[in-house]
């Protein structure tokens, strides 16, 4: 066991090739099993795992020479403004790249302080943290859509429940809540933006 353990903090190719299976595993349940359940972006899943598996490579090449880990994060700041400014990401697609870039950069530091379990644990830490937020974040964020709707008396703030059946009826989903965006009083019509979940 010990052996083993010393494998994994260790500067040879066994060594590094055990860190990196360590890390495309995690970097798999994070991308492929949480990123992609959640948001259906398979478009992303090659370009996160091509950053992870990058970034772990640079690191372990950077660990033989005399780089900091100051510089070796600048350098992958400078290379995600420069290439994800102009690409239609969004904040939460950012903060998957950056984690993981955060876990591929665990994973091939060797620290003599913090043995392999500890690694360990934070990796399970990230991830079931990510998890947890995604699960808090379906559970409390509905869907919006704008529909025009012909019958202004049913606004009126004693027909609520009716007209969110109403709604509901009409659009074949749950409607949770409505929201008045603008009201024609000539033409009688308004547009509301419905709420459901999905």
């Amino acid at each position: 066991m010990n052996d083993i353990l010393l494998l994994f903090n260790s500067q040879t190719v066994w060594g590094i090739l055990a860190r990196f299976v360590i890390d495309l595993i995690f970097l798999t349940i994070l991308i492929g099993f949480i990123y992609f359940r959640y948001s259906k972006k398979e478009k992303f899943l090659f370009t996160f795992f091509l950053i992870g598996i990058i970034v772990f490579f640079l690191i372990t090449v950077m660990n033989f020479m005399a780089f900091s880990i100051g510089l070796a994060f600048g350098l992958f700041a400078i290379f995600g403004v420069l290439r994800f400014r102009t690409t239609n990401f969004g904040v939460k697609d950012m903060a998957y790249i950056f984690t993981a870039i955060g876990i591929s950069v665990i994973n091939s530091l060797v620290l003599r302080s913090l043995p392999f379990e500890g690694k360990l644990a934070i990796n399970c830490i990230i991830v079931f943290s990510t998890f947890l937020l995604e699960e808090i974040l379906k559970k409390h964020t509905y869907k919006s859509h704008r529909i025009i709707y012909r019958n202004i008396e049913m606004l009126r703030p004693e027909n609520k429940h009716k007209l969110l059946e109403e709604l509901s009826s009409l659009s074949g989903r749950n409607v949770i809540r409505a929201k008045i965006s603008k009201v024609d009083y000539k033409k009688g019509t308004s547009d509301l933006d419905i709420f459901f979940k999905e």
